[in-house]
């Protein structure tokens, strides 16, 4: 005779006791600064809850090393670092280290969506122009009009008489492309040339993503809109 507790074969599992189940889903295993702590990491970009538990861990084991210095830079970043108000550049002056450049050329405006773009294209080093953060792209479906984006302070810059050359780095996505086509309108009659990158740019691609000969080959090969 078989033993009570192995089952039959094809018999159906025993339900967990729903009881323990709770207990142990709602059981902490670290005090509430060390949860609080996993929770922020697990909201960025990249980091999971599993992500975010090892990077805590590590973060506490190197506490002298890693957490003391990582605070100090982050209460200062909360207290110094703000938007341009000329280009929407994020740094710790305004107007930004760009937009202050005595070496870059003011005659080139390089528009983009995000900050994470216009890093990117610096990464590559085929330009020294100035740049013009939009801060997202047009989406109707999503109620993202023009008022949302920073397309009137481009205009403006474009109509004080310097810029003579406007370069779209929008991403190649179906609303980057419409951001573009929408933007190229509003320039028109202003007298400045309208250029994009070069299809060396995959469709659908993100300028983040991209290696940095990818992103300086499609500016040297960059066309009319």
């Amino acid at each position: 005779m078989l033993p009570s507790k192995i089952p039959l074969a094809g018999a159906l599992p025993i339900p967990a006791d729903p009881r323990y189940t709770s207990r142990m889903s709602s059981k902490r295993i670290a005090g509430p600064e060390i949860e609080r702590l996993i929770q922020l990491l697990a909201k960025v970009p990249g980091l999971g809850p599993r992500s975010a538990r090892r990077a805590a861990l590590h973060l506490i084991k190197k506490k002298d090393q890693l957490l003391v210095p990582l605070s100090a830079a982050m209460a200062d970043a909360v207290d110094k670092v703000r938007v341009c108000s000329t280009c929407g550049n994020v740094d710790s002056s305004d107007p930004c280290t760009i937009c202050t450049d005595p070496r870059r050329d003011g005659s080139t405006i390089i528009v983009v969506e995000d900050v994470a773009d216009l890093w990117a294209l610096e990464r590559s080093g085929a330009l020294s122009a100035r740049y013009h953060v939009l801060g997202g792209t047009l989406a109707p479906l999503d109620g993202i009009g023009p008022d949302d984006l920073t397309i009137d302070q481009l205009v403006r810059r474009a109509s004080e008489g310097e810029v003579t050359e406007i370069i779209l780095a929008v991403n190649a996505t179906v609303d980057g492309q419409t951001t573009a086509h929408y933007v190229t309108d509003r320039l028109a009659g202003f007298g400045v040339r309208v250029t994009r990158l070069a299809h060396g740019v995959p469709v659908g691609g993100e300028l983040d993503y991209l290696d940095e000969g990818t992103i300086a080959a499609a500016l040297k090969s960059r066309t009319a809109f």
